[in-house]
């Protein structure tokens, strides 16, 4: 059902949904060919508006926890046209990359308006009261009170990441536990555990990087559901490798899979650290949870204070939801960033595009074919 709308709406060539990594990128790239934000616009330019839900730039870099540091962040790319400043690498990146968004966004003169909340991207109906081929309706709220933002947009550019839908999977008795249950999503430093029991769940970066901080304050119980089988040779051959099953995989519609949970896991300094002061020991997943800690598979109760689930996000896409785009199987159909069930609209930062470098050339790519469809 489509939501009711308040407000007049404005005609626009592109609307970009998002401001992090993929969206700046895109915002660069339609600077760069002669689009011009649509407050700025005269009668025959060709115009676009940038929506962000956030209440300052820098994505989801302003919410990331205060010991990721410039050093032990996991693959920074510089935006186009603008290097990461050269800084003290024990800075923590929520206040370098922030700062660095915010200069990028002034340089390029991006104009990006938030906080805007993206509620729903729909076709405009025919005089039939059908789907129609003419611009896409992107709904936005802003200030509560105020009118609603409506675009009329000939291309949708849709780079909303993942970070506002972190994944907690069901286990049972999850209800039941007595202690603190958190996501990554909202892990800020490994002190406020200091005395208690923490299970770490999860085999990621995000996993092996907090477990590291967090043993190092307290006790930790680190469960996956597989066995960790660290990756072997070059990283760039196994990377493009990773990139081609991840693109095979969105274009069938199937539900995106992060480049990194192909490519495997390689050693790191910080898991080598870990591991040397005894605190990289692997356990099975547990079963269920309980009041006072998780049952384990051999029927032991391991008593907890805290479950920490680092168990990754899945993609921020409910607002495309009125385009019908999704597949049986979860996913939607999306080929060198363009949804192909819907080639108005193009998912940037979405399946193999989500590395930093990913979104910078998804963000071009999608400007590039904006521009040759006009041809």
């Amino acid at each position: 059902m489509t939501a009711q709308v308040r407000g007049r709406a404005r005609e626009v060539d592109v609307v970009v949904i998002g401001a992090g990594q993929a969206g700046l990128s895109a915002g660069y790239h339609l600077r760069r060919r002669g689009f011009v934000p649509a407050d700025r616009a005269a009668i025959g330019d060709r115009t676009f508006v940038m929506l962000d839900g956030d209440a300052g730039p820098g994505g989801a870099w302003r919410h990331r926890w205060e010991s990721l540091t410039m050093s032990t962040v996991n693959g920074i790319f510089g935006l186009p046209g603008a290097p990461v400043p050269e800084v003290g690498p024990t800075l923590p990146s929520r206040e370098v990359l922030p700062a660095y968004f915010a200069d990028y966004e002034e340089r390029f003169a991006l104009d990006v308006r938030r906080p805007v909340r993206v509620r729903e991207v729909r076709r405009t109906p025919d005089r039939r009261g059908a789907a129609g081929d003419g611009r896409l309706v992107v709904v936005a709220t802003g200030v509560p009170g105020d009118d609603d933002e409506v675009w009329l947009a000939r291309y949708v550019i849709n780079a909303t990441g993942t970070w506002t839908r972190p994944f907690w999977p069901h286990y049972p008795g999850r209800e039941s536990f007595r202690g603190r249950q958190l996501h990554v999503h909202d892990y800020v430093r490994a002190e406020e555990f200091s005395g208690q029991r923490v299970v770490i769940v999860g085999s990621g970066i995000s996993a092996t990087q907090l477990l590291e901080e967090i043993s190092r304050v307290t006790d930790t119980l680190w469960v996956t559901r597989r066995e960790i089988e660290w990756a072997t040779g070059p990283p760039p051959e196994n990377f493009s490798a990773a990139i081609s099953e991840v693109a095979e995989r969105t274009a069938m519609g199937l539900p995106p899979e992060s480049v990194i949970g192909v490519t495997g896991m390689y050693r790191t300094p910080w898991i080598d650290r870990t591991e040397a002061r005894g605190a990289l020991v692997r356990h099975p997943m547990f079963t269920r949870i309980e009041p006072d800690g998780v049952r384990m598979p051999d029927g032991t109760l391991e008593p907890a204070d805290a479950i920490l689930w680092a168990t990754g996000f899945r993609p921020a896409v409910s607002h495309l939801a009125p385009l019908g785009l999704r597949t049986p199987a979860g996913g939607i159909r999306v080929a060198e960033g363009r949804a192909l069930d819907e080639p108005r609209l193009f998912l940037i930062g979405y399946g193999p595009s989500q590395s930093t470098v990913g979104a910078n050339r998804a963000g071009r790519d999608a400007v590039r074919a904006i521009l040759a469809d006009a041809r």
